[in-house]
């Protein structure tokens, strides 16, 4: 029932414009139609979204979330594994932990919430310019002469936001000290032995200060046929501003900010770290970064929004907070803002309101997953710690530590020290 505000604003239909159409784009647009909203979505590319990003670990609040939608996704969300392992550097299997997970692709889980979002609400090559609000409502403004008007708007344009550089210009990611490369790897490629020994686990590898880490999820036009899927390889390295510099800078010479296009990843580049995989790391993801076609880079980033309403504005999933991605719940967190916002909105007339109620909630739980993924981090940037910050960042580091914390939801309900580890095995 609405607990604030006047009713002028519920006499028609109320329309929201979601700025951004990939994944946290889609959910919100779609939970705010679940609510009786009229949505539309602008997204800045001109194509249709396919192909960005890899591997999706999901968690039960984005099922939730799925199933409030009325989407069908128990029988072909992803891949199901059942353990995870750990390999030593010489390639033993050093541990073992029994945690059933559901993996899945960026590819698998955009289909999904795309076809069940209306193409005609769905505008593509609409890059944000400006925002204009007035009294009772907001203005786009886009890069190809049109606009649109609405009762709120909502920023869902992740790590670049453009609403969140108009309504906290200040606010920018914030560089953690590491890197992440990553790649795909066929099914089909894998000997029988490696694939027995790491295809159907969550796989990790973790050297001194470093981690590697593998899964697998739906093979392309999101295949789940065995021997049709893929493996999802990440290595999370240390790198300076001067080596992210080298890292960002393509076989042209040109250095891109933030993140560097897939194709654009310099092959000197990719060659020293395959040399390096086969140096540092357990032989099987040696093996692994061998077999990967074209890896690419994602340096790791912060982000922490102070504020969350802006009037009849509000930004949403990675445009307002980015937690490093050992918490593996990114998704998930871009989901349960989502429903906050749905929820928020319902429960208030006045879209100020709905808004300032969605912050009072979000900025707590978002400032913690951002808290908790930095403590996960902590021992990969090493090179700007202190010595006693390096000590405490170990906690986190030995093999039942990443096993028991990497991409699990269980720091949001347990104190640390909490968990059961009676599952926790160690191999024979």
């Amino acid at each position: 029932m609405p607990v604030e505000g006047g009713g002028k604003e519920m006499a028609t239909r109320r329309k929201a414009l979601v700025i951004g159409g990939s994944l946290s784009g889609l959910i919100t647009g779609l939970l705010l139609r679940h609510h009786d909203w009229d949505v539309e979505i602008h997204e800045r590319v001109d194509s249709e979204l396919a192909g960005r990003g890899a591997g999706i670990v999901t968690h039960q609040p984005l099922w939730d979330v799925l199933d409030t939608l009325g989407i069908a996704w128990r029988e072909n969300l992803g891949v199901e594994v059942q353990t995870r392992r750990v390999f030593g550097t010489d390639g033993a299997l050093i541990l073992e932990h029994t945690y059933p997970q559901i993996l899945t692709a960026w590819d698998r889980m955009y289909d999904l919430l795309r076809n069940a979002f209306p193409s005609d609400r769905y505008h593509r090559g609409r890059e944000l310019i400006r925002i204009e609000q007035g009294p009772d409502r907001v203005t786009a403004h886009f890069a190809d002469g049109s606009d649109a008007t609405g009762d709120v708007l909502v920023g869902c344009d992740g790590l670049r936001s453009r609403v969140r550089s108009i309504v906290l210009p200040d606010v920018r990611p914030h560089y953690a000290g590491y890197v992440a490369w990553r790649g795909l790897i066929a099914e089909d490629k894998f000997p029988a032995e490696l694939h027995r020994q790491i295809f159907m686990h969550l796989a990790f590898c973790l050297p001194h200060g470093e981690q590697a880490l593998g899964y697998p999820v739906a093979g392309p036009h999101n295949d789940l046929r065995p021997g049709h899927r893929r493996y999802n390889l990440v290595w999370y390295r240390p790198a300076d501003d001067d080596e992210l510099k080298r890292l960002l800078t393509d076989d042209r010479g040109t250095t891109y900010d933030i993140s560097i296009p897939p194709p654009a990843v310099s092959r000197t580049a990719v060659a020293a770290m395959r040399a390096a995989a086969d140096r540092v790391l357990a032989p099987q993801f040696g093996a692994c970064w061998r077999m990967a076609e074209q890896p690419f880079l994602q340096a790791i980033y912060d982000l922490q929004s102070p504020r969350l309403a802006f009037g009849r504005v509000t930004i949403v999933g990675d445009a307002s907070y980015v937690a490093r991605p050992h918490c593996g719940a990114g998704v998930t967190k871009a989901a349960d803002d989502a429903m906050t916002l749905a929820s928020a909105l319902a429960r208030n007339v006045s879209v100020e309101a709905g808004l300032r109620d969605y912050e009072a909630k979000r900025v707590p739980v978002c400032s913690y997953v951002v808290d908790h993924a930095r403590r996960l981090g902590a021992y990969l940037q090493a090179q700007l710690k202190s010595e006693p910050e390096r000590r405490a960042a170990e906690e986190h580091f030995s093999a039942e530590a990443v096993l028991r914390e990497t991409a699990t939801l269980e720091f949001l309900t347990h104190t640390p020290g909490q968990q059961d580890s009676a599952s926790l095995r160690v191999a024979p």
